[in-house]
C-alpha cells in the first residue's frame, strides 16, 4: 500500500461520519458535486473580485479563496465516500463526477489567471494558463491510457495534488508563495504527463512481445 492510499484511507476515516450524515439527510453523489462545482465558482468570483481590491493593497480576497478551495476540495472527496458507503455508485455518477471535475478546475484557473493578469503578474499567469493545461493532459492521458491497457496511475500530480498545491500558494500569498506553487504544478503536471505516455508506450510493446511470443 502506498503513502498516498494511507493518507486517503486515513482522511475516509475522519470524513466518514459527515458522509454518513450527509446520507441520512439525502444528499446524493450527483448533488454533492454540483456543490463543489458551486463552489470552485464561489473561488473564481472571489479572484475577480480581488484583482481590483488587490490593486488597492487589499490581498485578503486570495486567502479568503483559498479558504473556500480547501471547503470545496472537502467536497470533491465527499461525493465519491457517499457514493461507496451509500452504495449510490452508478456509471452515470462517474461520468458526471469527472465532468464536473474538469470544469471545477477550469473555472478555479480562470480566476486565478484573470488575477495575476489584472495584477500585471504576467509571468505567472503564464505558468498558470500551463498548469491549466497540463492539469487537463494529466486527466486526459490517463483515461486514453486506461481505455487501451486497463490501468494507468502513475505520475505524482494528479488533481488533490494540485489542489492542494493552490490551497497551499492561495493562504501563503502574503509570502510570495502563489508564484513557486504555480511553477512546481507546471513541472510536475507535464511531468506527470509524460510518465503517463512513456508508461502506456512501454505496456503496450510489452503486450505486442507477449502476443508474438504465443
Amino acid at each position: 500500500m502506498t503513502t498516498r492510499t494511507k493518507l486517503q484511507l486515513g482522511i475516509y476515516k475522519i470524513i466518514n461520519p459527515l458522509v454518513r450524515l450527509l446520507i441520512k439527510a439525502g444528499l446524493t453523489p450527483n448533488m454533492i458535486t454540483t456543490i463543489g462545482l458551486l463552489l470552485n465558482i464561489g473561488v473564481a468570483i472571489i479572484f475577480i473580485s480581488g484583482a481590483e481590491e488587490g490593486r488597492r493593497g487589499d490581498l485578503s480576497y486570495v486567502g479568503w479563496a483559498g479558504a473556500l478551495i480547501l471547503f470545496a476540495g472537502l467536497f470533491d472527496m465527499l461525493d465519491g465516500q457517499v457514493a461507496r458507503l451509500g452504495n449510490m455508485s452508478s456509471p452515470f455518477g462517474a461520468l458526471y463526477d469527472s465532468v464536473l471535475d474538469r470544469y471545477s478546475e477550469l473555472i478555479l484557473f480562470l480566476g486565478i489567471c484573470w488575477y495575476l493578469v489584472a495584477m500585471h503578474y504576467f509571468l505567472s499567469s503564464l505558468f498558470a494558463f500551463i498548469v491549466m493545461i497540463g492539469s487537463m493532459m494529466v486527466s486526459y492521458t490517463r483515461a486514453r491510457a486506461e481505455a487501451l491497457i486497463g490501468t494507468c496511475k502513475v505520475g505524482f500530480m494528479e488533481r488533490p495534488e494540485r489542489i492542494v498545491c493552490i490551497i497551499l500558494g492561495a493562504l501563503c500569498y502574503r509570502w510570495g508563495v502563489m508564484g513557486p506553487a504555480l511553477w512546481v504544478l507546471a513541472l510536475f503536471a507535464t511531468l506527470t504527463v509524460i510518465h503517463r505516455i512513456r508508461y502506456t508506450y512501454l505496456e503496450t510493446e510489452r503486450r505486442k512481445l507477449l502476443a508474438r511470443a504465443k
